[in-house]
């Protein structure tokens, strides 16, 4: 599996780059956003006149690109509601042509380097104008004091970040004594070099061949060779840990290494020569969130052993089974995968399939800073907005023929081969095409379909329905892609020292809350189905995937309304409205800060959020609003794995529309009692 070296060296020649990156390195005039195949997003760049003339630029390339689109002022809204309009007809302008919000799903720093590396080692060619993009944005996210990059866009530089960024922005054609690459160098250096950085780093710089194998604790492809009863057998762990563990144990198992050449030579500097095994556990304080438990230690022990002594027949065995669950899971997602981390492995595994290289770009996306690696091949389900009014019909309409199309039709080709769960009715956290059974999802799907216009027969309802009911767990909870599968001890086994809560799955209140309130509303159009199995469901309350109690607590309120709870009779409801309160500040508004979800309790922002405003509260009238009726992007809103954020610049327009359009209603309520 060698690459041409001398291909190589032209698709990666080094490149003249700017001391800035502050102006584009490319004409953003000609940068164009595809989109088809039910919500597939690919940037292209036009080379000639003709082109651009041929494809012109519209409003939503215009906004993700930063340019201004120049809109009028709106009339300055006198209620909620005519905010909410406000917003709304800003955010038509945003509207693809088939209805769904195309939209930047960005904010870690770790993937933009496995998608460099993973490209480089199997000869896959980005265009100039990408290189020059992506190293414009590893430019301009650079830490502005230190020159070293963090693990999310708002992180403090860490070893992780700053030695596979590093990596990368030199693959893609900076010289080595460019001034960002001197001071990211510096600050590798100030952290304890290369080394220290945390698993996946090393995977990834042993699969580039500046770190050897013997450096990185056992990933062994047998373990899914062991009974399937066993609790820690890899199918019962979360299921991106497993499609991320999967290709990674496949590569170990190989011991597969980049050919040297003259560009990794040059970069094996970051790491000075070293007892490779005693690099295992190093791992940079700075980078720690979850440290090894003694139970993980002793196993990588008693594995490292059984390395030296591995049995040929087992171990061929073993990569047979790891490479055909990762043929499932291309297969099952239309080479999407279920994520951008096991996506580029998956494809150093396969070595340039074709289909890999075509759909590695639906997880590129440029912005204003640069072009960067989303966390998924988008956000388009979840980044969907209705607006069930006579302004919009139009709009609407739009958006509810994305949603037929976007529902998962079947269950997946290779399905309880892969260990999946079922996926028939669900609505995906992206596309269709990517397959993958999401709850909240599916019930906000299942919410936007149901007493509008009829798009969705009823059988496909009922698949739907039947879907979610599939997921619930014994504590009556939902959890994200499939039921809890393991044992929560099996935490005690996280190997990947930067993530928590990764080895199984949780039931999480975003997603209970959302399958709640999506059956109750069921039941009021279909009473008869299904009746005695969509009651009595209940909620938690601590936020996984939005910054952290306030999307956590609208979520919650609104399941606990829907089942009769509310200030006057609710013990519950009354603690949350009192802890929110508690956390108002003068302007009226909220704001938590990433750290929440890191520490498990409040840590404000330095600044009022729009979004967390819009979670706390349905009675928001004003937050920031524009005059053309849009609100400006402030801090990230996500995150995942306790310590990781994530961008959803599509929030600060989906959920202050929602919230006013509540507190219109809200209002007009208690005016007419």
């Amino acid at each position: 599996m060698a690459v041409d070296p001398n291909r190589l060296a032209q698709l990666y020649s080094p490149l003249d780059i700017p001391e800035s990156g502050k102006e584009p390195f490319t004409d953003y005039s000609r940068w164009r956003l595809l989109v088809n195949d039910g919500g597939r997003h690919t940037w292209h760049y036009m080379r000639t006149d003709g082109e651009c003339k041929d494809w012109p630029q519209n409003e939503v390339d215009k906004y993700w690109l930063g340019i201004p689109l120049n809109l009028p002022a709106l009339p300055k809204p006198k209620d909620p509601l005519e905010a909410a309009r406000n917003g709304y007809t800003f955010y038509k302008h945003l509207q693809s042509h088939d209805g769904h919000w195309a939209g930047e799903y960005g904010g870690p720093m770790f993937l933009l380097p496995g998608l460099v590396i993973g490209s480089y080692v199997t000869g896959m060619a980005f265009t100039l104008e990408e290189r020059l993009e992506m190293i414009r944005y590893l430019m301009n996210r650079a830490h502005p004091e230190d020159g070293g990059w963090g693990i999310h866009i708002e992180g403090h530089s860490t070893v992780f970040g700053t030695a596979l960024n590093y990596v990368a922005i030199r693959i893609l054609g900076m010289h080595a004594d460019h001034p960002v690459a001197i001071k990211a160098r510096q600050c590798l250096h100030k952290l304890g070099g290369a080394a220290g950085t945390p698993a996946w780093g090393k995977f990834w710089l042993a699969v580039f061949n500046v770190y050897d194998w013997e450096g990185v604790n056992p990933i062994p492809p047998e373990l899914w060779l062991l009974p399937e009863w066993i609790p820690f057998h890899p199918h019962k762990w979360w299921i991106h840990t497993r499609n991320v563990y999967i290709p990674m144990s496949y590569l170990y198992g190989i011991r597969f290494q980049m050919e040297e050449n003259d560009l990794i030579r040059s970069l094996r500097e970051i790491i000075t020569p070293i007892n490779w095994p005693a690099q295992r556990n190093n791992v940079a304080s700075v980078d720690i969130y979850y440290p090894h438990t003694t139970v993980l230690d002793t196993l990588n022990a008693i594995v490292g052993m059984y390395e030296g002594c591995a049995i040929p027949a087992a171990r061929k065995a073993a990569l047979k089974r790891a490479y055909e669950l990762v043929v499932y899971e291309d297969e099952n997602t239309e080479y999407q995968t279920i994520g951008p981390v096991s996506k580029m492995m998956n494809s150093v595994c396969r070595f340039v399939y074709k289909q890999h290289a075509i759909k590695r770009a639906d997880f590129m996306w440029l912005g204003p800073d640069g072009m960067r690696m989303c966390g998924t091949n988008g956000s388009q389900l979840w980044d969907i907005g209705l607006a069930n009014d006579d302004e919009n019909k139009e709009s609407l309409g739009k958006a509810l023929e994305w949603l037929d199309v976007c529902q998962i039709r079947d269950n997946p080709k290779h399905y309880e081969s892969a260990y999946r769960h079922r996926t028939k009715g669900a609505w995906p956290f992206s596309t269709r095409e990517q397959g993958y059974t999401v709850s909240d999802c599916t019930g906000e799907g299942l919410k936007s379909v149901l007493g509008v216009e009829k798009l969705i027969s009823d059988d496909r309802l009922f698949d739907a329905v039947d879907t979610m009911l599939t997921m619930q767990n014994a504590d009556g909870g939902f959890a994200s892609y499939e039921l809890v599968r393991g044992p929560q001890w099996l935490e005690w086994l996280n190997p990947a020292e930067v993530f928590g809560d990764i080895m199984i799955e949780f039931c999480y209140p975003e997603c209970t809350t959302s399958v709640i309130t999506a059956l109750s509303i069921f039941r009021k159009h279909y009473p008869s189905y299904r009746s005695a199995d969509i009651e009595n469901r209940n909620g938690g309350w601590v936020g996984s995937w939005g910054i952290c109690f306030t999307y956590a607590a609208q979520f919650a309120l609104e399941s606990l309304s829907l089942v009769g709870e509310n200030y006057s009779n609710s013990s519950s409801v009354q603690r949350a409205c009192r802890f929110l309160l508690s956390h108002q500040r003068e302007d009226g508004g909220w704001g938590e800060s990433y750290k929440t979800c890191e520490l498990a309790s409040w840590v404000e922002h330095e600044n009022t959020q729009v979004v967390q405003t819009c979670w706390a509260t349905m009675a928001l009238m004003y937050a920031g609003q524009l005059p053309d009726g849009s609100w400006p992007q402030e801090a990230i809103e996500g995150v995942f794995n306790k310590n990781c954020a994530i961008s959803y610049p599509n929030f600060k327009f989906s959920f202050p529309i929602w919230m006013l359009g509540k507190a219109h209603m809200y209002l007009k309520g208690l005016g007419e009692r």
